[in-house]
């Protein structure tokens, strides 16, 4: 094959890059990734990345290409296109933007006039840059107006949500969460949407898996049009994005992403996540993301015995959020101190947080990547216990040095990619 044993090749030409590389390799196999946004791409989803398809130049559609040469790109895009459409039951698909956040800003110029209103939910309750952050393209163009969490329970407050679509009429509702660990209500939010006369705009990049295997409610039924991203929770490698929406806005999508902000798109990218969609329909998938939901309980509740606050009392998809304020200064401090001792996390601010995004009050953890590898119930709980040991240790070095080296233990035991999760060719 023309790209076989490449990077064999590459430690010969260029070993100080091989050497990173392998001690990235390293690095993610001896600690304990808790980061809500990563995981450990399937060797089936990832396959084909960097293929021959890299080489082939297919701007345009299928069928609508312009230049040669597209007979099987056609058929690739086709296939990944067909097989979302059933994994979701969506009525269009566009494959070829290059990441979710792209995808994002295509939808808002597609469906929304420079000034036109925009509602989404508050970046520093939960939201994401690309839904009308003011410092973001997205928030820009538009007059964007934010709901946010109920003070008392943290969760979304729909009442306020229904309110501000009255009182500002939007002419998009955005949905969807980058740090926020509750279920979203998709049907409420497109009942709220129809009664403005507004878009709904669903952005699951982190649920998706979750609900591609049916684990939790779609937006497919409420939502005029849903975004997202590829990896996460969806566990296909990092970069490209998926819209799906009603027929009627297909053409509208398709333009505003070529050629409206996109040249070619990335043939195998696209071949890649044809597979990713195939694997999604496997029954290994299907446990594997009812594994994560699992996990994410176990974990939350054994933090909770360990006396962490969790934002809104604990979880109900994939990720937790977690006040540290009780044991440490700050999420920056925390996220330090436990990558000292080989768990990964990111500082996250909590809603209505007192201090600034650099530094904030909460650190941000999911269970998709350890799942992956293989951890269940009870090795969550040990890692919610190696976890809280860890901010309650304060600078105790002893304490530190006894942690790291339980971690170590832990992590030695699993493989990047547990064999029971690779679906089965049938």
């Amino acid at each position: 094959m023309y790209l076989e044993n490449s990077f064999e090749k590459i430690r010969k030409f260029d070993p100080e890059m091989a050497a990173l590389v392998e001690n990235e390799e390293r690095r993610q196999l001896e600690s304990l990734c808790l980061i809500a946004s990563e995981n450990y791409a399937s060797p089936l989803a990832a396959g084909l990345e960097g293929s021959v398809y890299a080489n082939k130049n297919a701007e345009g559609y299928p069928g609508k290409r312009f230049v040669a040469g597209c007979e099987l790109a056609d058929r690739v895009e086709n296939l990944a296109i067909e097989r979302i459409k059933k994994l979701f039951g969506c009525e269009h698909v566009n494959m070829q933007v290059m990441s979710a956040t792209v995808g994002n800003v295509a939808i808002l110029r597609a469906l929304l006039k420079p000034g036109d209103t925009i509602l989404s939910m508050e970046l520093n309750q939960g939201g994401h840059l690309s839904h009308g952050a003011g410092f973001h393209l997205s928030g820009q163009d538009y007059k964007v107006f934010h709901y946010g969490l109920h003070p008392e329970t943290e969760e979304i407050d729909m009442e306020q949500v229904e309110r501000l679509a009255r009182e500002h009429k939007p002419q998009l509702i955005i949905c969807g969460a980058s740090s926020y660990p509750r279920q979203i209500d998709y049907r409420r939010f497109g009942e709220i949407a129809r009664q403005a006369g507004a878009f709904m705009m669903a952005d699951i990049a982190h649920p998706v898996g979750l609900i591609a295997a049916g684990v939790i409610p779609s937006p497919v039924p409420h939502a005029d049009v849903v975004s997202t991203s590829t990896h996460k929770t969806w566990r296909g490698p990092r970069g490209g994005g998926v819209i799906m929406c009603r027929a009627a806005l297909a053409k509208k999508i398709d333009y505003h992403v070529f050629p409206g902000i996109q040249g070619a798109p990335k043939m195998d990218m696209i071949a890649a996540r044809a597979v990713l969609a195939l694997e999604s329909l496997s029954d290994e998938f299907k446990a594997y993301q009812r594994q994560v939901y699992d996990n994410a309980q176990a974990l939350a509740d054994e933090l909770k015995k360990c006396g962490l606050r969790l934002v809104s009392g604990g979880t109900n998809t994939h990720l937790i959020l977690v006040d540290v304020r009780g044991l440490i200064s700050s999420g920056k401090e925390a996220e330090s101190l436990l990558e000292s001792v080989g768990i990964v996390v990111n500082k996250n601010m909590i809603p209505y947080d007192p201090q600034s995004p650099q530094v904030t009050s909460g650190i941000r953890i999911g269970s998709p990547a350890l799942t992956t590898r293989g951890m269940m119930e009870d090795d969550f709980r040990a890692v919610a216990r190696l976890l809280a040991d860890t901010l309650k240790s304060g600078s105790d070095r002893n304490k530190l040095e006894d942690i790291k080296a339980r971690v170590s233990e832990v992590a030695a035991r699993y493989p990047m990619f547990a064999d029971k999760w690779l679906a089965k060719a049938k």
